[in-house]
């Protein structure tokens, strides 16, 4: 079994920029081994399984620390180090040349999604082709998408209903040399803070969606849900984008699949009354080589 994270290890040199140090190192079926998920962090590893305990084969394979996490019925605890010594906290990796804090012992994710990375570098370059421009990014999280845009010199505003992902964003801005007071950021509903934009006539360059599966909506007015969801949120994404402008429109539900998410996107623009002469879908980064559960459409103006 050593024999299998030596193969993707050595795989990984092949498909990994020398500008970014965090990836997928070991993806499942993917690299041979169900039930094993490894997130490399500038040489950190993060094991995710949903049985057992760390593989013995990952034990002296050459992470500089190892982390186990545990995911039981869709729940994901907190890492626990099992090897090697914690790095200082916060640890900043770069992706792309660009600088993302990385909280180890965080539950839900560590500060950074490894599978969109080619969409944030799509939307740097956006963001310089059109001389900066205007980012509109929703359920922002530690506002990644934002932080690519802010760096290629975009005005940028992040929506999120948790201040402390929105602060965690500012240090992301301020670890590249941005100034966060130039930006926007955004704490309160997605859906309602669209209708706003588009009473007020706020249009954006471009706007990111790339909502939870499953979220309650503040102040217990029901739950989102892509699959019925999506397609009112491209709606109204759609009315606050510029003319020429575009969406990125992404989903992680593996339930749903491509053609039915297309189909909502398509249903969305409709209701808005927006054409997009083609709806572009994105590939996920190379390393994930286990199932494409990541959906990515581009919307372009």
């Amino acid at each position: 079994m050593k024999d299998l994270i030596s193969t993707a290890i050595q795989h990984r040199k092949l498909i990994i920029s020398d500008d970014t140090n965090a990836f997928r190192l070991f993806d499942a079926e993917g690299d041979g081994a169900p039930d094993v998920v490894v997130d490399s962090y500038d040489g950190h590893w993060v094991v995710s399984r949903r049985l057992g305990g760390c593989p013995a084969w990952l034990h002296g394979a050459g992470a500089k620390s190892l982390w186990l996490k545990l995911l039981e019925q869709g729940e994901k605890s907190a890492p626990m180090l099992i090897e090697g010594e914690a790095p200082a906290m916060p640890l900043l990796v770069i992706e792309n040349g660009v600088t993302f804090e990385i909280d180890l012992m965080a539950g839900y994710s560590q500060g950074i999604f490894l599978d969109q990375r080619l969409n944030r570098r799509q939307v740097a370059e956006l963001a310089r082709a059109g001389g900066g421009g205007t980012l509109l990014n929703t359920f922002a999280y530690t506002c990644g998408f934002s932080t690519v845009a802010a760096v290629a010199g975009a005005t940028t505003t992040s929506i999120d209903l948790s201040r402390n992902y929105l602060d965690w964003g500012r240090r992301n801005f301020a670890a590249n040399g941005c100034d966060p007071s130039e930006h926007h950021f955004v704490r309160g509903d997605v859906q309602e803070w669209l209708r706003q934009f588009a009473r007020k006539g706020r249009k954006f360059d471009g706007v990111v969606l790339d909502p939870p599966t499953f979220s309650r909506v503040k102040g217990g007015k029901g739950v989102f849900r892509v699959e019925k969801d999506f397609a009112s949120l491209v709606e109204l994404a759609a009315r606050v984008c510029a003319d020429d402008g575009w969406i990125l429109c992404c989903t992680n539900h593996r339930g749903l699949e491509p053609w039915r998410f297309e189909s909502m996107v398509g249903a969305g623009l409709l209701a808005a009354g927006r054409r997009a002469p083609e709806l572009e879908s994105a590939e996920m980064p190379p390393e994930f080589s286990g199932e494409p559960y990541l959906k990515s459409l581009w919307v372009r103006f």
